[in-house]
This record gives structure tokens, sequence and C-alpha cells, in this order.
């Protein structure tokens, strides 16, 4: 028997995604009246230039007829006419626009920021990650900025597109109406952000660099109830159990992992792995990737580029806290061969967040600790005590 090969899934790769927001059925509509009328078109001028051509050719014997300059009314039919449906699809793109361009009054609204090459969704709690969770049938509206250069959020699935433009505000609103958080895993791939095979697809739009392609995310919609628990949750999640296991989710979440590898593959930037105490050519001379170095990298990274790569490393000045960037440098050294690390919280400083207490005060800020009694050492308290 002949084995027919099956080409859905990919001609389903060239047409528009399921709809799954209240303003894609407007969108789609349009698109496809236009599409339609323009191959009626098409077929009907091709035919009759066709027809008028064999009918009208040249032959020999056959003198040329007389044919008029021109018919008003015809001029008039083909110049009206086409003037009703010009008119008609400005005013239907033009009202749909206005609505996908004012959001209603509840809207929920998340903050976004676009840096190259990844997303940050933050929410009205606190709650920041790099995937967009909305609630289904309640509209949502984002506030987006860039922290570096255009960038463009683009949603296929509910048919919006706003462009993010460093220096200002720009704004898109939708409503999505197909929960798909059943089947949601929050664990992220281990080299591209917003690579999960679950949610809407985010894409960014606007060629931004050399990490353009992988600047995505997911987006998951909860169903009725759930979007609140999701939010209190999240608010509620430990940023991780150790410095080491903060500073892989750093890598993962906050655009590391699309330039730098953890397997020694060749990225955009250098792999981190087997990096850290080595001696590194860089344009400033050679250099020993330490504590030191690894800091002023993330702080300034234009300060000493490795050899054989390209300075194309946006700054995370102001972005990270000290004990965060302490922990992505936990991180590179547990991707040594043969260190062990044992890092704890008290060892950088406390957890990221928490509310630190200065030298001079107690544990509880209420009196100065007594000179004349030696403090505790730090690693005497719990880590959630300090």
């Amino acid at each position: 028997m002949i084995s027919v090969p099956n080409f859905a899934p990919l001609l389903a790769g060239f047409w528009f995604r399921d709809a799954a927001s209240t303003g894609a059925a407007d969108v789609d509509w349009l698109y496809f009246f236009i599409l339609w009328l323009s191959v009626f078109f098409f077929f009907l001028i091709t035919a009759l230039t066709v027809a008028f051509v064999a009918r009208y050719y040249a032959r020999p014997g056959h003198a040329a007829e007389h044919t008029p300059h021109h018919n008003n009314a015809l001029e008039a039919a083909w110049s009206i006419f086409p003037g009703f449906l010009v008119v008609a699809i400005f005013y239907w793109g033009f009202t749909g626009y206005l609505d996908l361009r004012t959001p209603p009054e509840n809207a929920y609204e998340i903050r976004v920021v676009a840096k190259k090459w990844n997303w940050s969704f933050m929410y009205p709690n606190g709650v920041v990650d790099p995937n967009l969770h909305v609630p289904a049938d309640q509209p949502v509206k984002l506030v987006m900025s860039s922290d570096d250069v255009l960038h463009s959020l683009y949603i296929p699935a509910f048919r919006v597109k706003m462009d993010v433009v460093p220096g200002r505000y720009s704004t898109l609103w939708f409503e999505a109406t197909k929960p798909n958080d059943e089947s949601y895993d929050q664990a992220i791939d281990a080299t591209t952000t917003g690579s999960d095979e679950n949610g809407y697809d985010l894409f960014c739009t606007e060629y931004c660099g050399q990490g353009h392609s992988a600047m995505l995310a997911k987006v998951i919609v909860h169903k009725s109830g759930t979007f609140e628990t999701w939010l209190e949750d999240a608010a509620k999640i430990d940023p991780a159990s150790s410095p080491v296991e903060l500073g892989k989710d750093i890598w993962k979440y906050r655009g590391c992992a699309q330039c730098h590898s953890v397997d020694g593959a060749k990225g955009t930037g250098p792999t981190w792995k087997d990096t850290y105490g080595t001696e590194q050519a860089t344009d400033k001379g050679e250099v020993t990737v330490d504590e030191n170095y690894i800091r002023e990298s993330i702080l300034n990274p234009m300060a000493k580029i490795r050899d054989g790569y390209k300075g194309v490393m946006p700054s995370y000045q102001g972005q990270l806290k000290d004990a965060e960037i302490a922990s992505v440098i936990w991180y590179i050294k547990s991707l040594k061969e043969g260190e062990e690390v044992a890092a704890s919280w008290d060892e950088i400083g406390g957890v990221p967040g928490q509310e630190e207490t200065p030298a001079e005060e107690g544990a509880d800020g209420d009196e100065p600790a007594d000179a004349e009694e030696p403090a505790e050492p730090a690693d005497a308290a719990p880590a959630d005590e300090q």
C-alpha cells in the first residue's frame, strides 16, 4: 500500500493560529474579506483579459474596428463600486483598530520590560515571570517599555502586536478566551527561555541583535479562579533552595542562557563550563576569571571583552542585587569540573529581597548591639532570621 505523507502539520504552520481572544475574530474576518475579494477580482480580470485577447487579437485580412474613446457608464461603474469597497474596508479596519487601542477600564494591568534578549512580566503583587500569565475572560492591559533597543511584542493567537520602544511606554490589550493552564509545565527548557511546548507563542518581531530569534516566551491563560491561585503561589515561592540554584535560575530566566552555554557549546558569548579560575585573553590583555572579573562583566560588559567574541552583552547595572550577582558567581564555580561548591545564604549576605539588618543594630532593629559583647558569627543564625 502506498503511504501518503501527512502535510497537515506543515501546512498549519503557514496559516493563522487558532483564534484565542475576543478581538481575533474581527481581525480574521477583515483579513479573509480582503483575501477572497482579491482572489475574486484576480480571476475575474484574468478571465476577461484572456477572453478579450482571444476575441479581438489582430488577424490577417481583418481591419481593426473603430472603438469609442470612453464609456461614461463603465468608467463610473469601475470607479464608484471599488470606491465603496475601499471605504467599507477602511471603516471596518479603522473601527477595529480603535477597539484594539482602547482598553476597558476594568482591564488587569501587567508591566512588561523587554531587554536583549528576554521578556520580564511584572504583576501588581511583585511577582516577575519570564512567561506571561493571564486570566481567561478578563481584559488584560500590557504596559511595555524597553531597557535597550527597539523590540516588538507579538502574540499570534490573540492577533495583537505592538512595538516596545526605549524611553517611552506603549500599551496593548486583549481578552483571552481559551485557557491552556492545565497542561502548562513551569519548568523552562535548559537553553532557551520560554521554550516549553505548552502555552501560546509570544515573539519579538523587531530585529534586535544576534539573540533576536531566541527572544521567546509563552502565554499561559488560566481558567476562572486559578489565576489568583497561581499569583499567590508564585509570590510565596522561595527564589531557590541555595545560591547555586538561584544562580542557575537567573541564568535561565534573565537572558543569560541565550548567549552563554553551560555544557561547553559555543554561543554568542563564552561558555560558563570549566571557565572559573582560568586565564583568558581579552581586548585588555590576559585576565583571571574570578569573582571580580565576573562581577565587572555583569555590570560593565564592555570593560574587558573576551577574544573571539563581539561586545553585544547589555549591562545589568541596577537590575541585579549583590546577592544575585554572587549567586551567579557561585553557579559558574559549580560548573567547573571537580569543583565542590557548598555556598550558603550567609556567605553571600542573605536571601535576596530580605531586609538586611545594619551591622550596628540588633536582629530586630530595636537597640544597638552592646559594644562590650562580641556579636555572634554571621553563620550562627538561620538566614531567615537575619
